[in-house]
């Protein structure tokens, strides 16, 4: 799978009003076939950056950012930024989320 992190540093004037600046694209791209999670936080130590967690199929990578929403929300979002986002993104092994083993919770 694809496992990516962004960091976006978002205008103060633009920040209570992102997630509805990325609505669109975050809908369209939980619908895709290859998409296993794209989910939005914001960060505790500067609340102007959002931080967006994302996890491909091999296959579904390729067609996101090739899609007309993925160069939809890209542009509706330029001119809420104040610089160009941070991003890791690496294929890795894998299909979901673990269990983490050194926290275990009995429930």
């Amino acid at each position: 799978m694809y496992f990516i992190v962004v960091k976006f540093p978002v205008k103060p004037e633009s920040v209570e009003r992102w997630p509805e600046i990325v609505r669109e694209f975050t809908e369209a791209t939980r619908a895709e076939a290859g998409n296993l999670w794209f989910d939005w936080s914001r960060s505790l130590e500067d609340p102007n950056e959002f931080v967006l967690v994302e996890a491909f199929t091999d296959e579904g990578a390729g067609p996101h950012v090739s899609s007309a929403h993925f160069a939809a929300g890209l542009e509706a979002m330029r001119p809420h930024l104040v610089a160009t986002p941070k991003i890791i993104s690496r294929q890795i092994d894998g299909a979901g989320w673990d269990a983490m083993g050194e926290l275990q919770i009995d429930a």
